[in-house]
């Protein structure tokens, strides 16, 4: 007696159909007379209908049913149906190559959009709204540059970084930005610290039953 292991089998093209019906569909392939070729493969379509249920689907699902005939035949089925004979590149069209910005951020702490705005300031003539917008900037780099260092950067680094960024097309008021002070206060300790502000807590909280115990007496 010959074993018939599914290891030994085709593999199925759509295994939600099972063995019978690709079994059926190559069989249908076989047929010389067209007429019954095309009569059987509408059989089939039903059946294959019954067993997807296909009525609570959304689109098309009689199309789909048709596509799934023509994947199950590896597109080789020669009959009429009612809708175009689709091609493997019309059901999985290759999605079209998306274009990532490739632009470099030279200085990745601050953000792109700190470079964007020195930009917009190389086309503006009045001086007083570029010292404004500039005064501004200052004050959010040394934000940026806070939360990535831990530490506020000197004025004149932001000076020095913004005329970098500018490459000299827009004139700095050095004296108004090295008078800004941070307005940026954050009170929590930098990371890897933690233990040490767990410390202070718990002391703190020993210092309160202290003080309870005393006015209890």
């Amino acid at each position: 007696m010959k074993k018939n292991y599914n290891v030994d089998r085709t593999s199925l093209q759509l295994p939600e159909y099972g063995r019978h019906i690709h079994d059926m569909v190559d069989e249908l392939m076989t047929i010389e007379n067209r007429a019954e070729r095309n009569r059987r493969a509408r059989v089939l379509v039903a059946i294959m209908a019954n067993i997807k249920q296909t009525s609570k689907e959304s689109g098309n699902p009689e199309r789909r049913l048709w596509d799934h005939l023509y994947i199950m035949s590896d597109f080789k089925l020669d009959v009429d149906g009612p809708y175009p004979v689709p091609t493997p590149k019309s059901l999985a069209p290759t999605p079209a190559r998306m274009h990532y910005p490739e632009g470099r951020i030279a200085m990745k702490h601050y953000g792109k959009n700190v470079r964007n705005v020195v930009r917009v300031l190389e086309n503006l003539k009045n001086q007083q709204v570029v010292d404004t917008i500039t005064g501004n900037l200052a004050r959010y780099m040394r934000t940026k540059s806070y939360e990535y260092n831990q530490e506020h950067p000197n004025n004149e680094v932001i000076i020095k970084d913004i005329k970098r960024m500018a490459l000299g097309t827009i004139e700095v008021d050095e004296e108004a930005i090295s008078s800004l002070k941070s307005d940026y206060k954050q009170n929590f300790t930098p990371y890897g610290k933690k233990g040490q502000f767990q410390k202070k807590n718990n002391k703190n909280q020993k210092n309160q039953k202290i003080v309870i115990r005393r006015n209890h007496k």
